[in-house]
């Protein structure tokens, strides 16, 4: 069976992102009002597995060891 999920990977809350910095420049001196912005990945797979508790095993796996880097990046998956 095939099941489709995101991955959205982030830079963690307590380190800087100076993409989401940056972008943030650019929005304000248009004149538009932003708080924080942070700039992260959304990834969409679709896996072939027996059970959708496999196939949520190996997507974990995809992106703790893959999608993200543990040390200065968070992930979620959700279920499409």
């Amino acid at each position: 069976m095939r099941f489709k999920f995101r991955v959205i990977v982030m830079p963690r809350k307590e380190l800087l992102d100076p993409q989401g910095r940056a972008v943030a420049s650019v929005l304000r001196e248009m004149g538009m009002e932003v708080g924080e912005v942070r700039i992260g990945k959304s990834i969409e797979l679709e896996v072939e597995a027996n059970s959708e508790k496999e196939a949520e095993t190996l997507v974990e796996k995809m992106a703790s060891e893959v999608l993200s880097n543990p040390i200065i990046e968070d992930y979620t998956i959700h279920r499409l």
